[in-house]
């Protein structure tokens, strides 16, 4: 078992979060049940499946868990990616909030290729 908060990928997920709700709080409120749950259920999905992933049993299994981080990371991108289209929040919030994810999956990709061979890779 794995102390999740020693990751620095699970640290720089967790920043991720902090910045997904400051940029949603910007949104405009008829977005609150569409965009704004979403980027904050993704947000958190990423850090959290890190977490859920280090108490895991084995390096394959904790693996899966990084690419279930990865998807939601994705779609965290797509989803600024979104709001950079529509103009909502403020362009610095957006252009920090998009470093730190790609930041994040690049960390994450990394962690998945050194705990698992490529023969296991998806």
């Amino acid at each position: 078992m794995r102390d999740f908060r020693t990751l620095l990928v699970w640290q720089k997920a967790s920043h991720l979060t902090d910045l997904t709700y400051d940029l949603i709080a910007q949104l405009p409120q008829t977005e609150q049940f569409d965009l704004v749950a979403q980027m904050r259920r993704a947000s958190q999905s990423i850090e959290m499946n890190i977490a859920e992933g280090c108490g895991r049993k084995g390096s394959v299994d904790f693996a899966r868990f990084l690419h279930m981080a990865m998807g939601s990371a994705s779609e965290l991108e797509c989803a600024i990616g979104i709001c950079t289209r529509r103009g909502f929040g403020q362009e610095s919030h957006r252009l920090q909030a998009t470093r730190q994810v790609v930041e994040v999956k690049k960390m994450l990709a990394s962690l998945i290729r050194k705990l698992i061979p490529n023969r296991y890779r998806r």
